[in-house]
């Protein structure tokens, strides 16, 4: 419960509030429907929006679902889920676990820009949200979907995450990144790293802008037709109001953060019994 506290504060209940939620499939939907049956037991009106075929996003009655047609099987979700796990366990080399990933990134992104795609063109969801005045939404920008809606109709956005590849995150919220100190991902360093250490963490770090750029570019271009104008995916989630991140430096190494990035690690861990004396 304490680590609701941060976000409760801003939708308190004794304003109850109305918010729009725009998940992520997969795993990172339920420590996200954890959050949204509380606000709901406090009085807040949730709305989740999601596609048709989903995996694990389902219907509740603390929140209110709305789904639209999209061009994306719920095999195709299971596949992703599928490879994602299998490379999470690989113990093959960095050079063919680094390229593995990216290219099964640049699928995901595509899968879930589709969805998107359905959602941003349903006229009839576009008219319920711009009629409905949500004081905000409530989303995971791993796929920024959410924050395009935010920014079309002038939302503030609340981001929940873990993390988005390339430190885009944190590029976005404008935190200082130093690659000397800060480890990237799949280098596999820790914050105290020796000089050719450094070195590699810095040729990664050099490498993610191109990586990441084709990775989110689907995402670029539709947030660009749509909101008709040109915005890179650094743009879109340099917007986020707060960043509410499924971390903890008690288990991560230690990285600058923002005054709107609140930590909340351990969310989506089971209530165990105290210990005892």
């Amino acid at each position: 419960a304490a680590a609701l506290l941060p976000f409760l504060c801003c939708l308190s209940s004794a304003a109850a509030g109305k918010l729009l939620v725009v998940p992520m499939e997969g795993s990172h939907w339920l420590s996200m429907k954890m959050v949204l049956n509380e606000l709901s037991r406090r009085g807040h009106e949730v709305t989740v929006v999601a596609p048709e075929s989903r995996l694990l996003i389902d219907s509740s009655t603390t929140y209110t679902l709305k789904t639209y047609p999209a061009p994306v099987t719920k095999e195709k979700f299971e596949e992703l889920v599928r490879i994602f796990g299998e490379e999470t366990f690989s113990e093959k080399p960095f050079l063919i676990r680094f390229y593995n990933t990216w290219q099964n990134f640049k699928k995901s992104s595509e899968i879930f820009k589709t969805s998107c795609e359905a959602l941003l063109y349903n006229k009839e969801l576009m008219k319920y949200i711009e009629e409905s005045n949500f004081d905000a939404v409530f989303t995971d920008p791993l796929s920024p979907c959410g924050q395009i809606i935010a920014l079309r109709f002038s939302i503030p956005s609340i981001f929940f995450l873990r993390g988005v590849p390339c430190a885009i995150d944190i590029r976005a919220a404008q935190s200082p990144d130093p690659p000397s100190y800060v480890p990237r991902m799949f280098s596999l360093n820790t914050d105290h790293m020796t000089f050719p250490q450094r070195v590699k963490n810095l040729l990664i770090s050099l490498a993610e802008p191109f990586l990441c750029n084709s990775v989110f570019l689907p995402f670029e271009s539709l947030a660009s037709e749509f909101l008709q104008k040109p915005v890179t995916i650094t743009d879109l989630l340099s917007h986020g109001s707060i960043w509410l991140k499924r971390m903890d430096f008690i288990f991560e190494y230690p990285t600058p953060v923002m005054p709107n990035m609140v930590q909340i690690g351990g969310i989506n861990c089971g209530q165990k019994k105290a210990l005892s004396q």
